[in-house]
């Protein structure tokens, strides 16, 4: 038996229960000793039947006498018993849990868990308690118990004990992966015992050491595999990239011809990518930066060098509102130059497709800005030298027929998502980071207030005073239709009370998701022209839009966001010199709701927030998982800033001794397997 032994040879067990398994991804031996607990529960102090505290979770231990069973009337079981000590009695009850009389009899000594109460007989009694006969190794009660995620009826924490208990044995046997110097350095627990300590702890101390020990390996492996990438990028890219120098005059030339100074941040950022560019080696660099830190003017100085040294330039933008709004930027700044530009999107006409294309392959374009338009096959360059990514990770895996289909240019992702440089340097391993984490002077914060129902009348008339001043404004609700199972207003039923009710008098637009493309554009040129005040919208408008008049920014449901989120819709307005406003309307009457609302009127920062919403939300609900590339992991939280450290520097190492893997075929080994597996 080894880790890829699958179940069926090694489970005993029904052919449902394997199916279940295989539902949840759980196949093999090593899947199984893989699926960690999601909790533990402390049944592993046990008190006196006289000391049991009332209202909480007590184990106690005694001996079993009249086990009876009986029918209520309703036609349920119920089954009742007395626990015995020394030192008192506990009545003991259960419903519908027929199979406890073929478990117990009468005599059995055993450790129960669960909540004591006085029964209306003022006796203490238990109900439904879990269980275990005394024994040296009790899976149930009497120790830290691990609970873990179900599936289905058959599925259960307590089935799942019960099968992965005796694969701890084998466990002990399976090799480490990682190398005896890097787990002594480490400090790590060996594999075999952090296996059996993250089941079944005999401390919540061993716990911790085991999950660090763990989450140390997980992030390792992680950190390598980028790492990995990244040198096989630079071994098999090396001599492809088209060089593009750049000199003080060009600099100058460039620095002439727009309104305002670089920030010390945007000054490191483009010092970073300008020494890339004029390699022959094709950069690959993620720039992140908040909301309005201008990585826009920072990708339009390598576009400009580009075509300074006879280079075309592409960017790849996710949607039609967000590539024409680039376009709009980039021509502002590049056409005062003499660059000429092109917008190519879906609903660009054929005609004027096929114009565009020409013009490309011809050179007489020097830039092109466009959405999966650009992917096409007809799609063809001059003489492409770099392509500039816009949230890259809404392409996934698209993103690469742009690159390899012409000759693999420079590469610079944007991203507004504010990520930790620790974390993006372990989600994106295989980039450099660049990071813009200032804002440019004079640009004030928006002023936030959380605003709760009884003020809803009062934000109304002071947002329809700032709109008669001539200010705009955007409504944003998480929903487009009105939903029957969630009580939260949608954008649709939103729009005509707003329309009809509360502001009759002023222009109102709305836009969401399901809209065309043209009817998009229309209603975001309409706002733009200032034709519509107020914009009630989902979170289409969530990245890049850019309306400088717009000071209002009103979120309904805000409770239904991440932070994360929040802030990217905060970050629409307060793009021009006005001061701009965020209000975060709720409904909820948690205080974790408050809390959390109340680190956005407090926090300006979108890097500081983005930590706060990762330790409360995890990466998953922050950045959605299946369509950002962030790992889903299983242990390790990215929010481990210090593993995350120990465990780079340790796969730094060991590819700076060995830069192919050829000493470390286990480990070569295991990071084929991780390539190969599907991401669910």
């Amino acid at each position: 038996m080894d880790s890829r032994t699958p179940l069926s040879e090694t489970l005993a067990t029904t052919s449902r229960h394997l199916k279940g398994l295989a539902e949840i991804g759980v196949q093999t031996v090593g899947d199984l000793l893989n699926y960690f607990p999601r909790a533990y529960s402390d049944f592993s102090q046990l008190r006196k039947i006289s000391e049991v505290v009332l209202g909480e979770e007590n184990t106690v231990v005694g001996k079993i006498q009249k086990l009876r069973t009986f029918r209520t009337p309703r036609g349920k079981t119920l089954i009742t018993a007395k626990l015995f000590s020394a030192d008192g009695e506990l009545n003991l009850t259960w419903f519908n849990q027929t199979f406890i009389t073929r478990i117990l009899r009468n005599g059995d000594e055993i450790a129960i868990s669960g909540k004591v109460q006085i029964s209306p007989t003022g006796k203490l009694s238990m109900i439904s308690g879990n269980f275990e006969k005394i024994s040296d190794e009790m899976l149930h009660a009497g120790r830290i118990i691990p609970i873990y995620r179900t599936h289905g009826k058959l599925i259960s924490s307590k089935w799942l004990r019960e099968k992965i208990y005796p694969l701890l044995d084998f466990a002990k046997k399976i090799p480490p992966l990682l190398p005896r110097e890097i787990c002594k350095n480490e400090n790590l627990m060996n594999f075999g015992e952090a296996i059996r300590q993250i089941h079944f702890p005999d401390s919540f101390e061993k716990l911790e050491r085991a999950r660090e020990s763990l989450a140390f390996e997980e992030l390792f492996f992680l950190q390598l595999g980028g790492l990995l990438r990244k040198l096989d990028w630079k071994r098999g890219a090396t001599g492809s990239g088209k060089k593009i120098p750049h000199s003080p005059e060009l600099l100058a030339e460039f620095a002439a011809k727009i309104p305002f100074k670089f920030t010390r941040a945007q000054k490191i950022s483009s010092a970073e990518i300008l020494r890339d560019l004029k390699k022959d080696l094709p950069m690959n660099r993620l720039l992140e930066g908040d909301v309005g830190s201008g990585k826009t003017i920072v990708a339009a100085l390598a576009i400009f060098l580009a075509v300074r040294a006879g280079f075309q330039s592409s960017l790849l933008a996710p949607t039609e509102i967000l590539a024409t709004q680039h376009f709009r930027n980039f021509l502002k700044i590049l056409h005062p130059l003499g660059i000429r530009g092109g917008l190519l999107t879906g609903s660009t006409p054929a005609k004027k497709k096929k114009e565009i294309s020409a013009k490309l392959k011809s050179g007489e374009l020097d830039f092109v800005v466009g959405t999966h338009a650009l992917l096409e096959s007809h799609v063809a360059f001059q003489n492409l030298a770099l392509t500039v990514i816009d949230e890259q990770h809404r392409f996934g895996v698209e993103q690469r027929i742009l690159i390899k289909k012409n000759s693999t240019p420079h590469v610079l992702s944007l991203t507004a998502t504010p990520i930790p440089r620790t974390l993006a340097l372990t989600i994106f391993g295989d980039q450099d980071v660049s990071i813009i984490d200032e804002l440019p002077p004079g640009r004030k914060p928006a002023i936030t207030r959380i605003v709760p129902p009884k003020k809803r009348r009062e934000a109304e008339r002071w947002i329809e005073s700032e709109v008669q001043k001539g200010r705009q404004v955007f409504i944003v609700c998480p929903l487009i239709e009105e939903s029957e199972v969630l009580e939260i207003k949608s954008a649709k039923k939103e729009f005509k009370r707003l329309s009809e009710e509360v502001f009759p008098q002023l222009e109102l637009g709305l836009i969401h998701g399901r809209l065309k493309s043209k009817e998009k554009e229309v209603v975001m040129r309409r706002f733009a022209e200032k034709e519509i005040q107020i914009l009630v919208a989902t979170t289409v408008i969530e990245v890049g839009i850019d309306i400088p008049n717009a000071t209002i920014m009103l979120i309904e449901a805000a409770e239904r966001f991440g932070l994360a989120q929040l802030h990217q819709l905060r970050g629409r307005v307060g793009r021009g010199s006005d001061q701009s406003y965020c209000f975060l309307f709720f409904e909820s009457e948690s205080e974790d709701v408050r809390t959390r609302l109340h680190a956005m009127e407090k926090i300006s920062s979108g890097f500081e927030l983005a930590k706060m919403d990762l330790k409360l939300r995890g990466p998953g609900e922050v950045f959605g998982v299946r369509q950002s590339g962030i790992p889903d992991l299983k242990v390790a939280k990215l929010t481990d800033y210090e593993i995350i450290k120990k465990s780079r520097n340790a796969a730094e190492q060991l590819l700076a001794d060995d830069s192919k893997l050829k000493n470390h075929p286990q480990i070569f080994e295991r990071l084929r397997e991780m390539e190969r597996q599907p991401v669910r």
